[in-house]
């Protein structure tokens, strides 16, 4: 029995070795793990600025994919709960309070509290009225943010010391908050992979395809929509509050319509309702940005040309050419006699 388990794990990873999609998400959690140490030896402290810039926004975009690319919900106005959480920071530390056992959960509670509410509004609604309505939500806490004179208004605020963690933690460390918001990013990857492979994510994704077939067999999927978003919100928030951390200084244009353009773009160009395809959107975003910055400042129109040919060709994204890679893969293995006699003569017990 032992062996025919043994056997059958093997067997499993062998599969898993020869997927594009999974070696490709070993590698770069893999280099994001040596990503720091690497940055110190080559004495390149930008780059670690701009690996946890892309670790704060993958955990934005998987956020994001979670209610567009599984439940199939546009938000235009996903940047706000950015703003909430890096506001969370921010408006507790002009009164000197620096913990982050109080600032992070306020960042996840106002970020739950203004999804529920708007929720319970703009999931009534479908398509362009269900985007519009977001923008529309978004767009009131930009300008009341802008409007309080007492922290910053337009100009912004600045944070003198990031939160206290304890516990050995000191995100004062730009080391130590990279490996925080990748600790983070795991964390919710993982979640969001257990989420849409539950029963409740796939009645979002029944949902997202048929939503009055799922309410004929008896789920409420007005709750379990805003369930999701809910949780997309907290998502967000949370990496609002790294965000934050990250910058030492908010302002409302943190939750401007632009930005959540941004996440839309970095899920659609990352591959939307996969895994890792918002930390392949998001990494992908942030270095075309760098890249093309230093060419011209008209760099955003190449941003629009870049994400036109994706929607056209590649509807899939990065994640989906790992995708057609896999299936080629195993299309070719499955071609080949002497591949697959190998393959049962390694799991057969009685070889």
């Amino acid at each position: 029995m032992d062996r025919r388990v043994s056997d059958s794990a093997r067997a499993r990873l062998r599969e898993a070795s020869r997927d594009p999609r999974t070696l490709a998400g070993a590698v770069v959690f893999a280099l994001l793990a040596a990503a720091p140490p690497f940055f110190a030896w080559i004495d390149e402290p930008f780059y670690l600025d701009l690996a946890t810039r892309v670790l704060i926004l993958a955990i934005a975009a998987a956020s994001l994919n979670l209610i567009l690319g599984y439940g199939g919900m546009i938000s235009f106005g996903h940047s706000a709960y950015l703003g909430i959480g890096a506001y969370a920071v921010g408006i507790p530390a002009y009164y000197g309070e620096y913990s982050a056992w109080f600032q992070l959960p306020l960042a996840l509670g106002a970020s739950a509290l203004f999804a529920f509410v708007t929720g319970l509004v703009s999931l009534r609604t479908r398509g362009v009225y269900f985007i519009m309505i977001t923008l529309a939500f978004a767009q009131m806490v930009f300008f009341a943010f802008v409007s309080i004179e007492e922290y910053g208004g337009d100009d912004g605020l600045v944070i003198e010391l990031r939160s206290e963690v304890g516990g050995g933690v000191d995100l004062e460390s730009n080391v130590q908050l990279y490996y925080t918001a990748f600790a983070v990013l795991v964390l919710v990857t993982y979640l969001v992979r257990r989420i849409v492979r539950s029963r409740f994510g796939l009645v979002i994704r029944g949902s997202r395809d048929n939503d009055a077939r799922m309410q004929a067999l008896g789920f409420n999927t007005f709750r379990y929509r805003l369930a999701c978003y809910v949780l997309a919100g907290m998502i967000a928030g949370l990496a609002g509050w790294l965000l934050g951390n990250f910058t030492s200084f908010i302002s409302p244009e943190m939750m401007d319509w632009t930005r959540s353009g941004e996440l839309i773009f970095m899920v659609v160009l990352g591959g939307a309702g996969s895994a890792l395809g918002p930390l392949f959107g998001a990494a992908a975003f942030i270095l075309l940005e760098e890249f093309l910055s230093g060419f011209s400042i008209y760099w955003p129109l190449a941003f629009g040309l870049i994400l036109i040919l994706v929607v056209l060709f590649y509807r899939g994204g990065l994640d989906g050419l790992l995708d057609r890679a896999a299936r080629t893969t195993r299309s070719t293995g499955s071609s080949n006699p002497s591949s697959r006699e190998s393959e049962r003569c390694s799991t057969d017990p009685a070889s």
